[in-house]
């Protein structure tokens, strides 16, 4: 199996970091904690649960790091821990989801051929952030994580029919606050 450019860029300060060298676990710090961060923050929609994750997730890391196996890049496996943490988070919130069967996914359901390069980046963010959390959760983990449904249902523990249907819904009611 080749191992990809980041799996070598990074080993060196991965393997030190397994060590217990604080320097290395630093820059590793430095290299992943603003990615890190604008994912808590997209996830959670709060600059201090964003925070929180962050510090609990590079704690986890940094005491789970000889587990690491190279099997994954190290952003991705990183990625996957503060997933993990925020879903934690959003779990303990109770998020609602809409359950749904096929028959329930609205009729207007697409997978993503909309030109959303129309709309001002700054205004989807702000519209991402006043989604209910079950849109957000869904919408963030497909779109912008690249997640498809059946993984999502899995990771949050709900039907396939589900996670579509609340993706749909975010799209819909994106739409509804973007034109306002």
């Amino acid at each position: 199996m080749k191992k990809s450019q980041d799996f070598i860029l990074h080993k060196d300060l991965i393997e030190k970091s397994k060590k217990g060298d604080s320097g290395s676990q630093y820059k590793l710090y430095g290299l992943y904690s603003k990615s890190m961060y604008n994912l808590g923050f997209r996830m959670m929609n709060s600059v201090v649960e964003a925070e929180d994750v962050l510090q609990e997730a590079f704690t986890e890391v940094f005491l789970k790091l000889k587990t690491y196996k190279y099997e994954a890049s190290f952003g991705a496996w990183l990625k996957r821990i503060v997933i993990n943490k925020c879903l934690n988070k959003l779990k303990k919130r109770n998020i609602q989801f809409v359950n749904a069967d096929n028959n329930q996914i609205p009729e207007s359901y697409e997978e993503d051929t909309d030109n959303y390069a129309k709309y001002e980046v700054d205004k989807i963010i702000t519209a991402v952030q006043q989604l209910p959390d079950g849109y957000r959760v869904v919408l963030e983990l497909y779109l912008f994580e690249g997640y498809d449904h059946e993984e999502i249902s899995q990771i949050l523990n709900i039907s396939i029919s589900t996670s579509k249907s609340q993706y749909s819904r975010a799209k819909l009611r994106l739409r509804k606050i973007l034109k306002r």
